[in-house]
């Protein structure tokens, strides 16, 4: 009776203990994580990995030209030179939260591959509301 009592708590342990390792690997993939621009700054490894930055576009910083765009990403009072090659999101701006994919070359700019626009949870309806128009 013992022993049938101590197999089920061990095949217990090993259920949730395999339950816990496929959810710990499914989120995994699922979170996304950024740094600042402080923590890259002061990061000697930095150069060396493939790296999210996320900040604020600063204002007047944003220049493309063709397929290239270059701007600053701010936060935490420290900023980053990024280039990054092809069309941004649409709604990528100045003065908007945008977090970057890419490594950081060793002369202090970021290369970016991917740039993607952080939303804020909060939805705001516009400023004067519209009426529908008569249906007729």
């Amino acid at each position: 009776m013992i022993r049938r009592r101590t197999g089920r708590i061990a095949l217990v342990g090993v259920l949730l203990a395999a339950g816990g390792v496929l959810v710990t690997s499914a989120l995994r993939d699922t979170l996304t994580y950024y740094r600042t621009p402080d923590e890259v700054l002061t990061d000697p490894t930095a150069t060396r990995e493939r790296v999210r930055l996320g900040g604020e576009v600063v204002p007047g910083s944003l220049r493309r030209d063709g397929d290239l765009v270059v701007f600053r990403l701010a936060a935490g009072g420290r900023e980053i030179a990024v280039r990054q090659r092809g069309v941004p999101p649409e709604t990528f701006r100045e003065g908007e939260n945008a977090v970057v994919e890419g490594t950081l070359a060793v002369d202090g700019i970021f290369r970016a591959d991917q740039v993607l626009v952080r939303h804020g949870n909060e939805y705001r309806p516009s400023a004067a509301p519209t009426e529908p128009p008569d249906a007729r």
